[in-house]
């Protein structure tokens, strides 16, 4: 090696060091090759949670290449400077776009691995769409970024790439415990952010986890202490885990990334978010935070735990109408006891279409799907309070089907990426417009796709359609002959036993759900005809159900913490309601 060329390796391996503060093993690899001096300079480690000796647990170490280089050979020891300056985390590991220049459009134009550039191939990607082309260059170059842009945009993408290429360049194992975390509101979410990972690191030896509620929590803590690399996780699971997982190591965490920010506030996340950012600490750590919407909430969380001065991304497009133009969206004005035999109806005409059934409340789900199936309509169910195995299986059955019908709550209203929907029903209407954008963003997506939304009002909810307008909702009414609704029903009820008890339970949650509406002046409880309500679910009367016993006030308190679309002022408590989504 010249002396020219050891002096310049030399000065870049200080300003290097200088300004990521690397650890004892790279220092030690980067005095193998003779290119610095490490005499005056001690170890200096930020951790969230540190230790009196670091020494005695070589776990925490963030980087370890001297054995590697050990058994390499005499080639690669004299490539030895070159390697060690190329596994670094350093913004010239790329080119960011001057000002004048155009961004790069396809993923072979970025400095990637070969590897990860091969999963990419694998995965059927070539062009960047808009959020990756401007996120990805600035978090390769260490930027904390906080990004704006609506679901099916490709951030997923966008945040997974520079996550997986850091792990990559700082050469993670097992035994360095958890790099990057990536934070999502919903256990389906999270699976499915999983699984693009584990797409992308398939040519990676790096490791991979999730961790979320309903999930086995000791095959996860097993997993956490042999060592995971990219996890993925649910806020409520990972502070749990931060908390009591003793062999958890996480204080070399090197990226955070918080997707969905406005919707795990607007669930209720906002304590385990303050609590996980307090204990993971500032550090050294590069974090991002994507928003379909900048709340008051989304900015305070984005004070707390990115660093001054972000790099602000915003892809939301200003369109004349909230919701995509090859979206077709009507409403029929129905009374309640019609409303599932026109359900019924709909559903038997479109058996070879791919259909998402939209309900207020868990119970509600349990029972139609119980009904449609029990009369030869076949229907695959999700709601929270399934075991999340079952959850699971049946998202990926209804994802992998070319054709079906899935009743669900809200649970898969946002984030959820399932391919070639046809119809969105909304058979109970949503909490408020922003719920309607979000449960229709199921379909349609995609720059060339179509797809159609079908919401189900009663004549006493006709007022929602002003607050969808004000919020730049097209919809149009549909009419649906009187004379094909399909009268199934009538018996049912009486001679099964099981279907009368699942009856009952959807038509007390029904009532609930519709009693916490934040719009109550178009959805008041006092204004439903139960007798005709009670039809809907079968009975020729309404069943005796007390409403307010065993009730808690989880579902209030939701409704109260979250910012309303145009709430009215709070009702007396005379239905109150358990948490049901």
């Amino acid at each position: 090696m010249s002396s020219d060329k050891m002096a310049k390796a030399e000065k870049q391996s200080k300003k290097i060091k200088r300004k990521h503060d690397v650890s004892d093993e790279t220092v030690k690899s980067l005095k193998k090759a003779e290119v610095i001096d490490t005499s005056e300079k001690p170890k200096k480690q930020k951790t969230a949670n540190p230790k009196k000796d670091d020494e005695e647990n070589d776990v925490e170490e963030p980087i370890d290449q001297v054995e590697e280089e050990q058994e390499d050979g005499e080639k690669e020891q004299e490539e030895g400077q070159d390697n060690q300056l190329e596994d670094l985390p350093s913004a010239s590991a790329l080119s960011l776009p001057q000002t004048g220049d155009s961004l790069p459009t396809k993923f072979t134009e970025l400095n990637l691995s070969e590897r990860t550039l091969e999963a990419i191939k694998e995965m059927g990607f070539e062009t960047m769409t808009e959020i990756q082309q401007r996120a990805i260059p600035p978090l390769m170059a260490g930027r904390d970024v906080l990004g704006a842009a609506k679901t099916g945009s490709g951030k997923t993408l966008a945040f997974l790439i520079p996550a997986i290429e850091l792990l990559h360049s700082l050469k993670f194992k097992p035994r360095n415990g958890t790099g990057v975390l990536i934070l999502s509101p919903t256990r389906e979410l999270a699976l499915q952010i999983w699984g693009v990972a584990r797409q992308l690191l398939d040519k990676h030896s790096q490791t991979h986890g999730i961790v979320m509620g309903g999930a086995n929590r000791r095959a996860e803590a097993e997993k956490l202490e042999k060592g995971v690399n990219l996890l993925v996780a649910t806020p409520g699971r990972l502070l749990d885990h931060l908390q009591n997982t003793k062999g958890f190591v996480f204080k070399n965490l090197r990226q955070l990334v918080i997707d969905e920010a406005d919707r795990i506030l607007e669930i209720g996340f906002e304590d385990e978010m303050k609590q996980i950012m307090k204990i993971l600490g500032n550090g050294e750590r590069q974090t991002s935070l994507f928003s379909a919407t900048q709340t008051t909430k989304v900015e305070d969380l984005a004070r707390i735990s990115l660093k001054p001065g972000p790099l602000y991304i915003n892809v939301v497009p200003r369109m004349e109408n909230a919701t995509v133009d090859r979206l077709e969206q009507g409403y029929v004005v129905c009374e309640p006891d019609k409303r599932f035999l026109l359900l019924f109806s709909f559903l038997k005409r479109n058996l070879k279409k791919k259909i998402i059934v939209f309900l207020s409340s868990c119970n509600s789900v349990n029972y139609y799907s119980e009904l449609l199936n029990y009369i030869d309509l076949p229907v695959l169910s999700i709601h929270g309070k399934q075991k999340q195995q079952k959850r699971t299986s049946t998202f990926f059955e209804f994802v992998n089907s070319e054709r079906g019908i899935l009743i669900c709550t809200d649970v898969a209203a946002r984030g959820l990426d399932i391919p070639e929907i046809d119809y969105v029903v909304q058979y109970d209407p949503p909490d408020d417009p922003r719920d309607y954008i979000h449960r229709v963003g199921r379909t349609a997506r995609g720059a060339k796709a179509k797809g159609r939304s079908l919401m189900f009002l009663q004549p006493s909810e006709m007022g929602f359609l002003t607050h969808l307008k004000e919020a730049k909702v097209p919809v149009v009414e549909f009419e649906f002959p009187q004379k094909k609704i399909i009268n199934v029903q009538s018996q049912l009820i009486s001679q099964n036993y099981y279907l009368n008890k699942s009856a009952k339970e959807g038509y007390r949650s029904y009532i609930n759900a519709y009693a916490s509406h934040s719009l109550r002046s178009v959805f008041d409880v006092n204004k439903l005809d139960l007798v005709k309500i009670a039809k809907s679910f079968g009975f020729s009367t309404p069943p005796r159900v007390d409403i307010t016993l065993g009730a808690s006030m989880s579902r209030d308190k939701k409704v109260q913490g979250r910012r309303t679309y145009g709430s009215q002022p709070k009702q007396a408590n005379r239905f109150k309601r358990k948490r049901d989504e």
